[in-house]
């Protein structure tokens, strides 16, 4: 209550103490709310693969950061509530939030460290030109011969219901995107999981799909930058919400008609917990001009190939299984949350938990399955 009398005699061009009056009259008749800023905390995120937990915070302190930000980007989508008339107000004017911006005033992306510029990122994989394409051709072909070599002559791995993931890739309509999610176990696993699709496939850039990637472990420097970009790569800030540049990008390709492969749980899950999966899927989905072919993956063995332990060395003669399951056929809920106009930050949830339901279904079936293997 003293901050509105404060307010009232310190703002430029205030009235005096009868202002400030009313405004105190005000605020004990009807109880002081605080500004949207004031709601929002900022938290330092943690790294997104690491050897050891991180002990800076205490348990379930992440889970609060992201309810953070969802409690702000939430609120800001509701009607403003109607005040009583006070000369001058410095309640600021609602603010609609866009698809494509952040308000910096919500302060929750400068608590990000973004210790090598990315911006300049952005624009080329946008406006590709002859030459990124090029390059990209080069890059993408070898990691693909690459993988292809490790993940099926090097190592036992055996694919369940390879040719759905093949089908949907080349015989797609063409302006139908595909969402393909999995689990997140091994730093190898993008793209060491495409070496089971065939050349055609995995050495085309045009085919291919887009990926996001940690920034502060792939894009440090100019020359990890410009491998990952023409690797397909899309430089993601996590901890910077699902209102940044690498999911309006991930959209933008969708409207496009391209493969995008998302990890929604948004970290290498070392300990392979069951983990609340990140609503930036949600968000690529239920934001695509076209609804996507939704098409979830789980696999087992990625970090036997490459344990997430020094000296990080690819190993040899691991079993692998992926297993890839059904398409979520979820165009009518979409529609239907569409039709009745739910906000998006509720949409985004329902849609990523239909996805975690599918991810639980997978991963029974996919541990089965490797047990029983010879």
């Amino acid at each position: 209550m003293l901050m509105v009398v404060c307010s009232s005699l310190c703002r430029p061009g205030h009235v005096g103490a009868l202002t400030a009056m009313r405004n105190l009259n005000w605020a004990l008749g009807s109880g002081y709310r605080p500004p949207i800023q004031a709601l929002v905390r900022q938290y330092v995120p943690a790294p997104e693969a690491r050897p050891v937990p991180d002990e800076r915070f205490p348990a379930g302190q992440t889970d609060r950061k992201d309810t953070a930000t969802q409690t702000a980007h939430s609120s800001l989508s509701r009607p403003p509530k109607t005040l009583p008339p006070s000369p001058q107000s410095s309640m600021p004017a609602q603010v609609s939030m866009s698809d494509r911006i952040i308000d910096p005033s919500l302060g929750v992306s400068p608590s990000v460290a973004i210790p090598f510029n990315i911006d300049w990122i952005f624009p080329r994989l946008r406006n590709p030109t002859s030459f990124w394409y090029a390059a990209s051709q080069f890059v993408v072909a070898a990691v693909g011969i690459f993988s292809k070599i490790l993940l099926m002559f090097l190592n036992k791995t055996r694919v369940y219901n390879k040719e759905r993931l093949v089908n949907l890739i080349s015989k797609r309509p063409k302006d139908i995107p595909l969402v393909t999610v999995s689990n997140h176990y091994s730093c190898f696993d993008d793209p060491g999981l495409w070496g089971c699709l065939p050349m055609s496939i995995v050495c085309s850039t045009y085919s291919i799909r887009w990926s996001m990637a940690a920034h502060d472990i792939c894009f440090t420097n100019k020359k990890h930058s410009l491998f990952f970009m023409f690797g397909k790569c899309i430089p993601v800030v996590r901890g910077n919400g699902v209102y940044q540049e690498a999911i309006n990008l991930c959209i933008e390709k969708a409207a496009l008609g391209h493969w995008i492969h998302v990890f929604p749980e948004g970290k290498v899950n070392m300990e392979k917990e069951e983990l609340r999966l990140k609503w930036g899927v949600g968000r690529i989905i239920y934001e695509s001009p076209k609804i996507p072919i939704i098409l979830p993956l789980w696999h087992i063995g990625m970090d036997d190939m490459l344990p997430n332990v020094e000296p990080y060395v690819l190993q040899r003669g691991k079993k692998i299984t992926v297993n890839v399951g059904q398409p979520l056929d979820l165009n009518d809920f979409i529609l239907d949350l569409k039709k009745r106009q739910v906000p998006e930050p509720t949409a985004r949830k329902l849609i990523t938990d239909k996805i975690q339901e599918a991810f639980r279904f997978l991963r029974a079936e996919t541990e089965k399955l490797h047990r029983e293997r010879d």
